[in-house]
């Protein structure tokens, strides 16, 4: 299939005066260009996620860029069949990324940002540490060779995990995430502690997958939108999550059938067909279990979704 649609993933930390004024003209703007997805909007910026018609993707980061606070916005552009989302959700928000950490402006001190070619001929180095900063769920999918994990659910728990990494004190550590945005605070955290030679991968495994081939990232990263699961490895491809059910190796991500649960895991098809979409038997026989379709993937229930619900004011057709 002809991939003429685009998914742009992005973020850009800036002051937003009045974040409820932004987030109502931002969501008409994404309504007349027909772009779904999620964006988050906080007084620290813009974080977003957004899928459409390449000619509309164009013009939106086009629109964007051209306000100066977001001029200097990275985005990431990825191909793609269709639609990556069923609906548009503009939102406001305390932070751009859920991380308690306020008090941190990235734009003041945040690790050394490294382009993907430079974060590739480095991080094989014996005195670099590569530090994945993302939750349990997304680097037992997929991470890059090597890589120091941590045992976090969220996101908002780095910090407590901060004792573990003293040990990395003397070396060069370099953080990496989906696209770029959770580096951003982790960084700054690392260096708020003691840390003193910090990098980040720029742009994130998506945007080295776009410009190095993703060379020694194992598995497939975990994505925010339809995909669930992206392959960025096209140099050494390999597949290191396991099946949640039965242990064999596959890059299968799904959710778990019973609603209650929704565990995001990698269950192979063998094991979605045995147990019919759940994780365990105890899920199989839940009063919420879901049909499974064999994509083990649930879109949430419209409710009467309407594009228009949270905005007040009539449309302004983009030009």
């Amino acid at each position: 299939m002809e991939k003429q649609y685009d998914i742009l993933l992005y973020y850009c930390y800036t002051t937003i005066e009045d974040p409820e004024q932004f987030r109502e003209a931002h969501h008409y703007l994404c309504l007349d260009l027909n772009l779904r997805g999620r964006i988050i909007v906080a007084p620290e910026g813009l974080n977003g996620t957004v899928s459409g018609l390449r000619a509309d993707c164009q013009r939106y980061m086009e629109l964007v860029k051209a306000d100066p606070r977001f001029s200097h916005t990275d985005f990431k552009v990825e191909p793609y069949e269709t639609h990556a989302f069923a609906k548009l959700h503009v939102r406001t928000k305390s932070e751009i990324v859920h991380a308690d950490l306020h008090h941190i402006n990235p734009n003041i001190r945040t690790g050394k940002h490294l382009a993907p070619a430079d974060f590739k001929a480095m991080k094989d180095q014996p005195d670099v540490v590569v530090l994945d900063v993302r939750s349990n769920y997304e680097h037992e999918l997929g991470k890059f060779k090597n890589a120091i994990t941590l045992d976090i659910e969220n996101f908002r728990d780095f910090p407590d995990k901060i004792k573990e990494l003293e040990q990395y004190k003397g070396k060069k550590v370099i953080t990496y995430c989906t696209g770029g945005i959770k580096c951003e605070k982790a960084s700054a955290y690392l260096l708020e502690n003691g840390f003193e030679d910090v990098y980040q991968l720029e742009g994130g495994i998506i945007k080295y997958g776009i410009e190095q081939g993703g060379e020694d990232f194992e598995g497939k990263c975990y994505v925010f939108d339809n995909r669930i699961a992206a392959e960025v490895n096209k140099v050494n491809p390999t597949i290191i999550s396991k099946c949640y059910v039965c242990g064999t190796i596959s890059g299968r991500m799904v959710n778990c059938a019973n609603a209650e649960c929704n565990l995001h895991a990698a269950i192979c098809e063998a094991c979605g067909v045995t147990m019919d979409g759940a994780c365990s038997l105890e899920c199989k026989t839940a009063p919420q279990k879901r049909p499974y379709d064999g994509t083990g993937y649930y879109q949430k229930e419209s409710n009467g979704y309407n594009p228009y619900k949270a905005v007040k004011r009539n449309p302004v057709v983009v030009k």
